[in-house]
């Protein structure tokens, strides 16, 4: 089941590196291996903070024209696939003419009538353009780069795993993401994500980050010596709470 609105909404108060500390101490997974964007991404709308919702995905190739004549109805039913699914949504899109910026899937009409479905904005490993009239539509975007055009873009195929700046993400994948980039969270790691991005981040608040904003008048040795101690208890803390070493 979907996590509630309520924890949707306090996982979007913290950044998304804080969501990544968070879960690297509840998840099986190889935290190299799955997760987050491998290539870089540009946050367009970094004063928007993060974003939070559930993966709708789809692919697109605008530099192929035949899509238009071969899928005259491919953006019907694109959008009912996209409101068929209960939201938050984030729409994850994989440009099939990578590395090459042809065309862009997102502007200021497309990024209107994607809000109006429930979705909060995108990641698309290609361009996006009216970058101004998307902030105003409140609707967020990562996106590789920015283009004048839209070339041939039309829906090609969704409901299917993509690949975007070097992941596969899964329809239905929770995602977190802001200016840092994007963290897509296997299913089973939802329901504690929260519980333990919080716990993390007062970890830090109580060990490490106290010891070194008080280190003024302090000797050289004093400081290493205060920092170890508190990276100790940093540790001992997340051993405690999840049988783990934690990153100090």
């Amino acid at each position: 089941m979907p996590l509630s609105h309520s924890t949707l909404l306090q996982l979007k108060r913290w950044n998304t590196p804080t969501i990544y500390n968070g879960w690297e101490q509840i998840t099986e997974r190889d935290i190299t291996q799955v997760g987050f964007n491998l290539e870089p991404t540009t946050d367009y709308m970094p004063e928007m903070g993060p974003m939070v919702g559930y993966a709708v995905t789809v692919k697109f190739e605008p530099s192929n024209r035949q899509h238009v004549d071969a899928k005259s109805n491919a953006w019907a039913e694109y959008r009912e696939y996209v409101a068929s699914i209960p939201g938050p949504k984030i729409v994850v899109v994989q440009d099939l003419d990578k590395p090459y910026l042809v065309g862009a899937f997102w502007g200021e009409v497309n990024s209107n009538i994607h809000k109006a479905l429930g979705c909060v904005g995108t990641i698309v490993d290609g361009a996006i353009r009216d970058v101004d009239e998307m902030k105003n539509a409140g609707f967020k975007a990562l996106a590789r780069g920015l283009c004048v055009g839209h070339a041939y873009s039309v829906p090609v195929e969704w409901g299917s795993a993509v690949e975007v700046f070097g992941r596969s993400i899964e329809p239905g994948q929770l995602i977190h993401a802001d200016k840092h980039g994007f963290l897509a969270i296997p299913t089973e790691d939802e329901e504690r994500l929260l519980e333990a991005s919080v716990f993390m981040d007062k970890n830090e608040c109580n060990t490490l980050i106290p010891t070194a904003r008080t280190a003024s008048g302090k000797t050289t040795r004093e400081i290493l010596d205060e920092v170890n101690n508190a990276g100790a208890a940093f540790g001992a803390a997340v051993k405690e709470r999840f049988g783990r070493n934690g990153e100090w």
